[in-house]
């Protein structure tokens, strides 16, 4: 079954894996008794569906949630229904995969032109004896 990401990754089932355990939040007397949050754990560098390039930027976009033996950890105690926090977390993980796949554009370094740094040096000059004119009269 697994989780398709895009047409060219689909996850499997064994690096997958959810628990559930008791929520924070709505539930009233229910929260109390049932396990209604989820956290899944995606385990990410040993996953031979992700190029090596997205397991790179999924790294950083993941931040603190990346463990050191190499899983994205995510929890879910949103929705009183565990079924409902289940397929939310699923969703959070494709959109961050997905994040992850797209390249980040490749920005061309640019030099100010000469008349551009003239000018912003002639402006600071000017200010600069304006402000030499508000000192104390001697």
């Amino acid at each position: 079954m697994g989780l398709r990401i895009t047409e060219n990754i689909e996850l499997a089932d064994w690096e997958l894996s959810e628990s559930f355990m008791r929520a924070s939040g709505p539930g009233g007397q229910n929260v109390n008794k049932v396990s209604s949050a989820v956290e899944l754990r995606f385990e990410a560098e040993r996953s031979p569906n992700l190029p090596p390039a997205v397991k790179i930027r999924l790294r950083k976009l993941a931040g603190r949630r990346w463990t050191k033996d190499g899983a994205i950890i995510m929890q879910c105690d949103e929705s009183r229904s565990q079924v409902r926090n289940r397929d939310l977390i699923r969703e959070r993980l494709a959109a961050l995969i997905k994040q992850a796949t797209e390249r980040p554009k490749f920005r061309v370094k640019t030099k100010p032109t000469k008349g551009s740094v003239r000018r912003r040096l002639d402006g600071k000059k000017k200010r600069g004896e304006v402000k030499a004119l508000r000192g104390r009269v001697d």
